[in-house]
């Protein structure tokens, strides 16, 4: 072990002594550039992308996925096409509603939410690894159904009208 010359800060991750030239702060705490990654996924981080849960730093997308909104649709991965609608997770859907109708409100805060497009579906955020475009708007993938008959869509085979998606049937 080094010697801790003069009683620096000590790093938030390996508890080191970190010095000026290589310190990098987060809400009181100091850290080393090489030691400041996300607890999971290891990416470098910065003051623009860490988001700090108690003593751990995390990316957006890490954090959003085991601390966001309901915990479920957060990033479930690029390009992965699934025709679960949720059971898996004991998310159980009415039989007679087989989408959510647009909330009037879900428009409005669908501008942005928190740096992520919001989905006009459900009003959250819409990560990049969740996001599927259609009439000209990110919804998550998980929202991208027919408004009259709840069936998942794909940008090709979809008709919008007033902001509202429609399969063309």
């Amino acid at each position: 072990r080094m010697p801790n010359w003069g009683g620096g800060k000590k790093c938030g991750v390996c508890q080191k002594a970190v010095y000026f030239a290589e310190e990098v702060q987060c809400e009181g705490n100091s850290f080393h550039k090489s030691c400041f990654l996300c607890m999971v996924c290891k990416k470098n981080l910065d003051s623009t992308t860490v988001a700090v849960h108690g003593e751990e730093i995390y990316c957006k997308s890490c954090y959003g996925k085991k601390y966001g909104p309901k915990g479920y649709g957060y990033g479930q991965g690029a390009g992965t096409l699934s025709t679960d609608k949720g059971e898996s997770l004991g998310i159980k859907y009415e039989e007679g509603q087989p989408h959510r109708p647009l909330n009037p409100n879900a428009a409005r805060m669908a501008q942005k939410v928190g740096g992520a497009d919001g989905c006009p579906r459900c009003g959250q955020a819409v990560y990049a690894a969740e996001k599927v475009i259609g009439a000209g708007k990110s919804w998550h993938k998980s929202c991208f159904r027919c408004a009259k008959c709840g069936k998942s869509l794909e940008s090709t085979t979809l008709a919008d009208k007033d902001g509202e998606i429609y399969c063309k049937g």
